[in-house]
């Protein structure tokens, strides 16, 4: 008799704000397999290779399972009763701004509300800021400054029905891959279709673009500035739009005339026709998208880019129709809902800000004891004031701040010298968990009920799936724990999260005569059952659209006092930091392609971590050998920091064409818990933007310096080992255990090595062999019929094994012929076998091989090895690896 349960569910994915819809199968209460939702507009079936692999993610091993406090295990009544009496004697003492939420764009909308609706009506304070606000806080500026509100005007369709897609500091193809495979389809099925791609790094986004304009670091809004002013000068302005529903024009294009063609071209260090072809393209095409992200946004002027690039769309009337308007796409899959909620230091509630009206408007539908009749500190502000002791409690609820905020020395110290740190998170072991007072048990996801609204103002179920791992709670109901024994029990008695979900919308509808953007008031009403079968959705939803709205912005009529949208004058400006000798190269940070943020969910997969197993720094070949390192060489890559305090980060070097010379990429995931000293963001300044509070964590000045390495070490072990006493190490899951990465540039003696490494293996029976001469130690230490651990070392990284050799150890069955493993010669070109398709784990000697074999193409390439098939993430890489070989070919036969 078959006992097996098997069912499934739909829910959205937990990543990028594409939004994904995604559909489960569950076996016996486990999560076996996930698949794109077919009919959620967002994906439309398709899902990339982090959402494909998010039942990998799941299990109890790391998971916070138990309130904590002090480091011990607790109850629940215990630890909620600790919270509430220590909040309320703060509060007492210190008064309401004594104490901080910082937030996360991974909380559900209902987490968002109740958390907000607490602190800024009954506490009293406004300090409630999120992780967002490194995200997108200046998008939500530029739109507001030019719309009088948050709108974004788009939706997905229109990326796939303009005729010139701009996409602006952003690289899609890694950051929102699902996006990016609609975009080239869309390409292939309307080849007339131009794209642009404005980036100074050649990211893989650049493979469908017509052209790219590889701009210097910080320099994009002189080149919208020089745009606004050739349309003016081509007479190409939409004169009746501007007239009729715009204001400001006038002061915006006087700011803009300083830039003409040659001075836009010279200044952003563009070839004059690239800059004239693009401005071309612009004024000929009224169907025209400008695509924009973090490249914009994370900039001291981010507000000013956003709204140099919106003043063109309306100098050209390219904004409420198919297929145009100014587009930013968000990075979390729920930072549009917490927009929604307030969730924002400088936001009240449903789209409100802090005026009188809207102070009293919320207060009375709040019924507030004690409303905040002020913003709040944003990030970087709050946690100054949490180091200066001015803030004396803070509770971090899903984010990693310790790794993410810039100058994330200096938050470690804010944190360690808080008085109270509450944290609510479902990781037990995080970089900020490290300085949590009360550790909470959160949901995650597959866990979590409730919404997140997405990009494109779709608002989507996010379904709990499986039970509770340990005694995890909703976020919600944390909170709302809290707020009952803080004396708020009948304002936050919600049994589930229908009833938050339903107040939200009725408050978005309260008092709203159109003259607000967010309404989902249509949505008030629903019931329990209908909440449970809410399909996707965008906003508004009311009686003027019970159906939803695709595009905002139709009539013409925008959310300002007057109507009118407004031009904003921009004086564009470049990132200011002094350079000196020793520090000439500038930083760009960013997404890895199969990577979230911190690591914290993705990197408990290994299929995540095989396209990207090193924290690396990648660098353009030219300045590599000036500066005599080569690929996989260890690098210090270092600056000062505000106090003038040596900050360096140690990282495997990656040469990349695609990076302009005297510029560096370094990517944002690494934290403490995987790698000993990579978190980019002890090189960022806390310099901020005026208007968003957004950090500029797209730009600092930095110096690199080779390290002599006289010995690597690999390692796959069933265990987890002790790493701490080296200079450089790694560790990474795979399956069955770990595998670790080792370096010390002052491990001169061999024999500290040796001893290392036989007590790693103390108890355990060993195979060895071991070459003096060209010092190289390979061993395995078995227990039984099973290898535990297998070490290889040699002066040379690229005489270790490759990964997924190795790690296939830990399944060899030990046998007389067992050392025969240990004289293997693995070929391991740290570039050659690197792994391209995560989804089928086809590396790139794989690939080029096929392509030496006759495979032309992306699709060939799929019929023989299957990469680019499933999620297609490795498009670009393949297409790459294609016209690299083409070229290569040509080289070799004009030679001859």
């Amino acid at each position: 008799m078959n006992s097996e349960v098997k069912s499934s569910g739909q829910t959205s994915c937990p990543y990028c704000g594409v939004g994904c819809g995604v559909d489960a199968q569950i076996k016996n209460g486990t999560i076996t397999s996930v698949s794109g939702s077919i009919n959620h507009p967002a994906n439309k079936g398709k899902l990339c290779v982090k959402g494909s692999s998010l039942h990998e993610t799941l299990g109890v091993q790391g998971r916070l399972l138990y309130p904590k406090m002090a480091g011990v295990r607790t109850d629940w009544d215990s630890a909620l009763d600790h919270v509430s009496a220590s909040l309320k004697d703060i509060i007492s003492k210190h008064g309401p701004n004594s104490v901080a939420l910082y937030l996360s764009g991974q909380l559900l909308t209902e987490d968002y509300y109740v958390a907000n609706k607490l602190m800024k009506g009954f506490v009293g304070t406004a300090n409630v800021d999120t992780n967002s606000r490194l995200c997108m806080a200046s998008a939500v500026a530029g739109y507001k400054r030019a719309f009088g509100s948050d709108t974004v005007p788009c939706n997905y369709e229109d990326l796939e029905l303009c005729d010139l897609l701009i996409i602006i500091g952003a690289n899609p193809a890694w950051a929102h891959p699902i996006l990016f495979q609609r975009i080239s389809a869309a390409k292939v099925a309307r080849p007339q279709m131009k794209i642009v791609v404005i980036d100074p790094r050649k990211s893989a986004t650049c493979e469908i673009a017509d052209l790219h304009l590889q701009l210097k670091a910080g320099s994009d809004a002189f080149l919208f500035s020089g745009l606004l002013n050739y349309i003016s000068s081509k007479r190409a302005v939409d004169a009746d739009f501007v007239e009729q529903h715009t204001e400001g024009f006038e002061l915006a294009l006087a700011e803009a005339r300083a830039f003409d063609l040659e001075t836009t071209a010279e200044t952003t260090r563009l070839d004059i026709a690239d800059v004239e072809q693009f401005f071309k393209w612009y004024i000929r095409t009224p169907k025209t998208v400008s695509f924009y992200s973090q490249g914009i946004n994370q900039s001291a002027t981010g507000t000013d880019k956003c709204n140099a690039i919106i003043n063109c769309h309306l100098a050209t009337g390219r904004i409420g129709f198919e297929g145009a308007g100014p587009f930013s796409i968000t990075g979390q899959p729920n930072a549009m809902g917490g927009r929604e909620v307030g969730g924002l230091a400088n936001q009240l509630a449903a789209h409100m800000d802090f005026d009188d009206a809207s102070i009293d408007r919320v207060a009375r539908f709040w019924r507030a004891p004690r409303m905040a009749k002020e913003p709040g500190l944003k990030a970087v502000d709050l946690f100054d004031a949490i180091h200066s002791g001015e803030v004396k409690a803070v509770w971090i609820m899903a984010t990693n701040p310790a790794v993410s905020l810039p100058n994330s020395q200096k938050v470690r110290e804010a944190l360690d010298k808080c008085e109270l740190v509450i944290v609510s998170d479902c990781i037990e072991h995080t970089d900020t968990n490290a300085y949590a007072d009360i550790l909470l048990p959160a949901t995650g996801w597959s866990e979590k009920d409730g919404t997140v609204t997405n990009s494109d103002r779709t608002i989507s179920r996010q379904r709990a799936l499986l039970k509770p791992a340990g005694e995890a709670k909703h976020d919600w109901w944390i909170i709302s724990e809290v707020a009952k024994r803080l004396g708020f029990e009948a304002d936050f008695a919600y049994a589930n999260p229908q009833q938050i979900f339903i107040e939200h919308a009725a408050l978005s509808a309260f008092e709203n005569d159109g003259t607000r953007d967010f309404d989902i008031g249509g949505l008030a009403q629903l019931s329990e059952q209908q909440y449970n079968e809410l399909q996707a959705i965008q906003w508004p939803v009311n009686a003027q659209n019970p159906n939803g709205c695709k595009r905002m912005f139709t009539d013409h009529r925008f959310f300002t006092d007057s109507g009118k949208a407004r031009f904003l004058s921009c004086e564009p400006r470049l990132p200011e930091r002094p350079i000196d000798f020793q520090t000439p190269f500038t930083l760009n940070t960013g997404r890895l392609r199969d990577q979230w943020h911190t690591m914290t969910r993705t990197g408990r997969t290994s299929t995540l971590l095989s396209h990207s197993r090193t924290p690396t720094v990648s660098i353009n070949p030219r300045d590599a050998q000036s500066l005599g390192i080569r690929e996989g060489d260890l690098v210090h890559v270092f600056n000062k920091d505000e106090q003038e305090q040596h900050q360096s980060l140690t990282l495997a070097v990656q040469l990349d064409e695609g990076i302009a010379y005297e510029n560096i990429f370094i990517p944002i995931h690494w934290s403490q818990q995987f790698t000993s000293n990579a978190i980019v963001s002890k090189l960022i300044a806390p310099t901020t933007d005026p208007y968003s509070g957004q950090p500029e964590s797209k730009f600092a000045r930095v110096g690199i310096r080779p390290i002599m390495i006289p010995l690597w070490v690999s390692i796959v072990s069933r265990k987890p080992i002790d790493t701490s006493s080296f200079e450089f190490w790694v560790k990474t899951p795979v399956p069955g255990g770990w595998h670790y990465l080792l370096a010390d540039s002052n491990s001169q003696d061999e024999s500290i090595w040796r001893k290392w490494m036989t007590e790693l293996q103390d108890g355990l029976k060993k195979v060895e062999l071991s070459n003096t001469v060209l010092h190289d130690y390979r061993s395995l230490g078995c227990s039984g019929k099973s290898i535990e651990i297998a070490i290889f070392a040699n002066p040379q990284r690229s005489k270790l094994p490759e990964v997924i050799w190795q790690q296939a150890l830990l399944n060899h069955q030990v046998g007389a012929d067992t050392w025969h493993l240990l004289t293997e010669k693995q070929n391991n070109s740290i570039s050659q076998n690197r792994i391209i398709c995560s989804c089928f784990q086809i590396s790139e000697q794989q690939i080029t091989t096929a392509i030496a074999q006759g495979a032309a193409s992306t699709k060939e390439l799929g019929k023989k090895l299957h990469c680019g098939t499933n999620c297609g993430s490795c498009i670009p890489e393949l297409k790459k690896f294609i016209r690299d070989s083409k070229e290569n070919s040509t080289v070799e036969f004009e030679s001859i």
